[in-house]
């Protein structure tokens, strides 16, 4: 399982999943910790190197490229890999942690790959298990959204899997490395589409809030960590400058909040809330200095650490109630105070309070665009900042845990204790790191000069947090959630979709069905002529000859066998007449 002493990572997710149907007996869930407990251990061992290099088509396929920037990423997939197992312990069903597990092995083999089409083999690996999370909920509302997932996954691999093609077409390699931001050609542009379709950019990312909320309670624990961060990875990796990122960010990270303010659902406000962290990321990496890039990095590393704990918080009480809308929640803090509080660790990381991870990582990326003289950016940036705490920090605790009850009889259903031990470890680390920035900071591809308890920093974010939360008092009877779907650019893919049906699909059926109608009247009928003919010619013709033959054979034999008498000088008198018959016939001639 080595690659010239390299352990990759994904192997041992790959080898569970494999191994998971022959499991029997009562403890095999334990094995789920093996692979994340290797992951962490060859993490936190690998050195720096290019492990795996494979020659292929006159190039070289390289499994494991790891450096700083590839092992942070790997760090936090390691630990929250870790999480994502034991939030899951309590689930029996096989199928859910193979899914899972090679979703993990696919992020491990993206975060690695040195090359385009290792990437892709992963890329295409993570779209497919990810898509299973989805359809294992097992409603009719899961398996259509992950019907969807799947099919824009499959146009973002498309993307990718063209542009990687009509690159090493033009420059004959797959070598995955970094563009120059002024010299794009159209291949980097597929190629930067197919990532951003990943990424959730908007107005790409309409399949995430449609498929997030319907995966398993557990899936959904894994998907807000991997498919997005694996997008900001390769994006840091190849496209850092590339300014149109820092623009598509900034209108992320406002339109998320923007949308997740409207909604009711518990699980889509955190799905939307994932577009507008991710485009955090993306702007920083779109910006391209320094500062920035680390700060994109540490806020990935932060934000799935708390974005994984909301969405284990909220799955936890979709587990025990039964449903996550708001307008059907309230007063859950009395029956469920543990699960409460350990969604508030999650809120005050997200909405950047200090002494916790999203702190020390949102503030970096802010403060990069404001000394890269991008302005808007940075005021676009900390207005998204408002919407946070405002949906996530109050607005989903204050109608699921505070409020009054819709009902005043809700039965809980018991929570196992493994989904509190991972919550558990989530909220330690978030505090932890936001304590602690250095704990975060030393993993980051560039040196950090960045310090982010200065008395400012302190007082933007306590002013920042205490205006929201007044706002949010002075509004609380106003913005009650409503049950609804919100309009959104899904609504624009599927009036895509139908427009294609009729000006594509449909004409092509008309046809289709002409050309049948046409075979049938005239083909057809030729074919139905031509057979009858034949079986005509049949008992007319060839019977006919054939059946004369047979006729005509029988009444010989039946004439001779009344000529035969069946005495012997009747037989000799016979040959005697005809032998002279003969001999007559033979002189007259001859």
């Amino acid at each position: 399982m080595t690659i010239n002493g390299f352990l990759h990572p994904a192997l041992a997710f790959i080898a569970l999943a494999m191994a998971l149907p022959f499991f029997r007996g009562k403890q095999w869930k334990w094995f789920l910790l093996v692979p994340p407990v290797i992951a962490i251990g060859v993490v936190f061992t690998a050195t720096l190197g290019n492990f795996g290099v494979i020659p292929y088509l006159g190039n070289v396929l390289v499994l494991g490229r790891v450096d700083k920037l590839s092992l942070v990423f790997a760090n936090v997939f390691a630990i929250q890999s870790l999480i994502g197992m034991i939030y899951a312990l309590h689930t029996d069903d096989k199928a859910h942690h193979a899914a899972a597990s090679l979703y993990v092995a696919g992020s491990f083999g993206c975060v690695f790959a040195g090359d385009y089409l290792s990437l892709f083999i992963f890329w295409e690996l993570m779209a497919v298990a990810s898509t299973f999370l989805v359809w294992l909920h097992r409603t009719k509302t899961s398996s259509a959204a992950g019907f969807r997932y799947f099919l824009f996954h499959m146009l973002g691999g498309l993307f990718l899997l063209g542009g990687l093609l009509l690159r090493y077409s033009e420059i004959g390699t797959f070598a995955f490395l970094p563009v120059d931001p002024q010299g794009m050609e159209y291949y980097d542009w597929l190629i930067l589409t197919g990532f951003c379709v990943n990424a959730a950019v908007v107005p790409l990312h309409a399949w995430l809030p449609d498929a997030y909320p319907e995966a398993t309670v557990p899936g959904a624990v894994f998907m807000c960590a991997f498919t997005t961060k694996t997008a900001v990875y390769v994006l840091a990796r190849g496209f850092s400058g590339v300014y149109a990122l820092a623009v598509a960010g900034t209108i992320m990270a406002v339109y998320g909040v923007l949308y997740a303010s409207m909604e009711n659902n518990a699980r889509r406000i955190l799905s939307y809330h994932i577009v507008s962290q991710v485009g955090y990321m993306v702007a920083g990496i779109g910006i391209g200095t320094a500062m920035c890039i680390n700060g994109a990095v540490a806020h990935a590393y932060a934000h799935i650490l708390y974005k994984g704990l909301l969405f284990m918080s909220v799955g936890t009480v979709l587990y025990a109630v039964g449903t996550a809308d708001l307008d059907r929640l309230g007063g859950l803090v009395g029956k469920m105070p543990v699960v409460m509080l350990l969604y508030m660790v999650g809120a005050v990381s997200i909405s950047g309070m200090p002494l916790f991870n999203g702190f020390v990582s949102k503030t970096m990326t802010i403060t990069g665009a404001a000394e890269a003289h991008h302005t808007l950016l940075a005021v676009g940036l900390e207005i998204a900042a408002v919407g946070t705490f405002l949906s996530v920090g109050i607005k989903l605790p204050y109608f699921a845990f505070w409020n009054k009850p819709a009902k005043t009889d809700i039965k809980l259903n018991p929570i196992p204790k493994n989904m509190y031990v991972a919550m558990g470890i989530a909220a330690f680390l978030c505090f932890a790191q936001g304590v602690y920035p250095q704990m975060l900071y030393k993993l980051l591809p560039f040196p950090v000069e960045y310090h982010p308890y200065t008395p400012w920093h302190l007082l933007q974010a306590s002013m920042l947090l205490a205006f929201t939360g007044a706002g949010f008092w002075i509004m609380r009877k106003v913005i009650v959630p409503h049950h609804g779907r919100n309009l959104d650019f899904d609504k624009l893919y599927r009036f895509i979709g139908n427009m294609g049906l009729l000006l594509v699909c449909r004409p092509i059926a008309w046809a289709d069905s002409v050309w049948t109608t046409v075979y049938r009247v005239i083909g057809l009928k030729w074919l139905m002529d031509s057979a009858a003919g034949s079986s005509w010619f049949d008992r007319k013709g060839i019977d006919t000859v054939v059946d004369g033959t047979a006729y005509t054979v029988r009444n010989i034999g039946k004439t001779g066998a009344k000529i035969q008498t069946g005495r012997l000088q009747d037989y000799l008198g016979m040959a005697v007449f005809i032998a002279l018959c003969v001999y007559g016939l033979v002189w007259y001639f001859g």
